[in-house]
């Protein structure tokens, strides 16, 4: 999902203000919910789209590299908020989240079949995991993308586009933010000290 940069890379990076990251990937949701509420739809699609590609630009210059998931993300965002848009079509920009969450879940399942851990690619310079943890930890996001996916496919169908809109601010991201408070416990259980690692010579 994402290539491991070498330290002297890193080191090269912008800091990245935390309140600074949040408003990058929480701007585009909240324009969205606003957006909808105020015009609809279709409006808040295109303002969605239009925040998402200044999301992704401000994500490429704070990282000084191609943000991968970000990039997966801003892609399926243009290609279905397009296809809303140009057809008058709203259930494609409600397939979205089903689509990426699939997309998600499927690429973590492929990594661990071939020998690839690619949630451990993406944040290994960040958790210091041993093996089985980066395992078991795969293998919880991947079926909690696949439940997310199932949700967003229940709720579009059962509710209206605005409580689907709603629930996208204040049902995914804080599910999201909950599951990943649940991994705690593991990350410390599976925790490798850096000081304990060998030299290297």
């Amino acid at each position: 999902m994402s290539e491991i940069q070498p330290p002297a890379a890193a080191a090269t990076r912008p800091s990245q203000h935390p309140v600074v990251r949040l408003v990058v990937e929480l701007g585009p949701l909240l324009i969205f919910f606003f957006a909808n509420a105020r015009w609809g739809i279709f409006a808040g699609t295109g303002a969605f789209m239009a925040a998402i590609l200044v999301s992704f630009s401000v994500s490429l210059w704070m990282e000084r590299r191609v943000p991968v998931m970000p990039l997966v993300t801003a892609v399926i965002v243009l290609v279905f908020g397009g296809l809303t848009l140009f057809l008058q079509d709203e259930t494609f920009i409600k397939l979205k989240p089903t689509i990426l969450y699939s997309l998600f879940a499927a690429i973590l399942a492929f990594g661990l079949a071939t020998g690839r851990n690619f949630l451990q690619i993406v944040l290994g310079s960040v958790l210091q995991v041993d093996a089985r943890g980066w395992r078991i930890l795969t293998v919880r996001w991947a079926l909690f993308f696949v439940a997310m996916a199932v949700v967003n496919e229940l709720v579009w169908r059962s509710f209206s586009t605005d409580t689907w809109v709603s629930f996208k601010l204040f049902g995914f991201l804080p599910l999201t933010f909950a599951f990943s408070l649940a991994q705690v416990p593991l990350l410390n259980r599976h925790q490798i000290d850096p000081k304990a690692q060998p030299s290297q010579p």
